[in-house]
């Protein structure tokens, strides 16, 4: 199994190893993050919400001017020191009391971790090979799963004990992992920042291709809503299977994840395969959303079955369609941008992610059967469209070659 998410000695283990220990404390605090501000912090529930709903408009207004900052004063030295600031942040929320001081905290946390990301991503960029980074990225996925598995469950230790300690000793856990990650970034090679006369300052707000796939990409992901939201709640209101099923999916998700990302990013290495791999990853996933929508006209075991089947054909959707977002989201962008256009990518996923639990759970929950065939179908047109706007981005860059060389 180690196989499956350490890629041989060398600088792109290194990569893995950092995922991995950040991983590690972002798995733990994730289960635990809402429970520790209503409990802790004994913010409401409606506070809870206004404070990362701020928090999250501001790292999507800031994430293309991070990613730029990565461009210009080498994604290295911002990785580094977005990670050191992340320790002293996490732990200052064991004196926070009260929802200013905790939306101050998070939203600056929000920030640095974006800022650590599309650094991270710029250092794959800069330090794989054109031809390997989807590969490289399925390795670090598939690492990422497993820590984040391991740090999930570490939560449940402390859930389950549920004492004040508890708690703020995941703080600080998560906070050293947050400065482990800094210290080992040292180790990595530097990147040269690329100077301005290079590209102009935001420049992928006028690559319309790139912003359309960006968008494309966005709602494709949105599918991993599916998992953490729309099925619970499946399961309790509209299916006979047990509530522990929707345990059962997530369990099923992560271990195929672990167990076949690397195999899923076989033979995406070029922009055409890697549009087509998405392709074949929204396929698989309407086509779940279809298996799902059978669960709520039948028996306890049959529901069960169709939910594992369901299950299965979601995450192998998610590993096909994840390895072709990751070529095309390298490829499309100039190298001395690869900041700023990580910045952007990221972008539509936070987009999608801000109208999608809604609008999941009135078409889901709401509508039952036809709710689920609608989102199948729409995940097929998304897939369907990506080709096409992939082959755009390629017409695009290849006219544009000439004058950024001579720039």
């Amino acid at each position: 199994m180690l196989t499956r998410i350490l890629p041989p000695p060398g600088p792109v283990r290194l990569l893995t190893v950092i995922t991995m220990v950040m991983s590690l404390g972002q798995g733990l605090w994730m289960a635990i993050n809402a429970i520790y501000a209503v409990t802790m912090v004994h913010l409401t529930a409606g506070q809870l919400g206004v404070s990362l709903g701020i928090s999250a408009a501001l790292v999507l207004m800031s994430s293309i001017p991070l990613g730029h900052l990565a461009d210009r004063t080498g994604p290295r030295s911002v990785q580094m020191w977005s990670f050191l600031s992340l320790a002293p942040l996490t732990a200052g929320l064991l004196f926070v009391h009260g929802f200013w001081s905790y939306l101050l905290v998070t939203s600056v946390q929000g920030l640095a971790y974006r800022a650590a990301n599309n650094a991270r991503k710029a250092m794959i960029a800069a330090n794989v090979p054109q031809k390997n980074r989807a590969h490289v990225m399925a390795y670090i996925r598939a690492a990422l799963n497993a820590t984040m598995a391991i740090g999930a469950c570490l939560s449940g230790l402390v859930l389950a004990w549920g004492e004040r300690i508890g708690y703020q000793g995941a703080v600080l856990f998560t906070a050293l992992c947050f400065l482990a990650t800094g210290l080992l970034t040292v180790k990595e090679a530097p990147v040269p920042p690329v100077p301005a006369s290079a590209g102009a300052a935001f420049a992928v707000l006028r690559d319309v291709p790139f912003l359309m796939f960006t968008a494309l990409d966005g709602l494709l992901v949105t599918h991993a809503l599916l998992l953490d939201l729309v099925l619970p709640l499946w399961v309790i209101h509209h299916t006979d299977a047990p509530r522990w099923m929707s345990a059962v999916i997530l369990l099923i998700n992560t271990a195929f994840v672990v167990a076949f990302q690397t195999r899923a990013a076989r033979g995406t290495g070029d922009l055409r395969s890697a549009s087509w791999a998405s392709l074949q990853g929204a396929g698989c996933v309407a086509v779940a959303c279809l298996v799902f929508s059978l669960t709520s006209s039948t028996g306890v075991i049959a529901a069960v079955g169709l939910l594992v089947v369901g299950a299965l054909l979601h995450a192998l959707g998610e590993i096909r369609q994840a390895a072709g977002s990751w070529t095309i989201t390298f490829d499309l962008a100039p190298d001395h941008a690869q900041g700023q256009y990580q910045g952007t990518y990221k972008m539509g996923g936070d987009i999608g992610k801000m109208f999608a639990p809604a609008l999941f759970a009135w078409l889901i929950i709401d509508h039952g059967t036809i709710g689920w065939i609608v989102l199948g179908v729409s995940y097929a047109v998304l897939g369907a469209a990506m080709p096409a706007v992939v082959a755009r981005g390629v017409r695009s860059r290849a006219a544009a070659e000439p004058a950024q060389a001579t720039a």
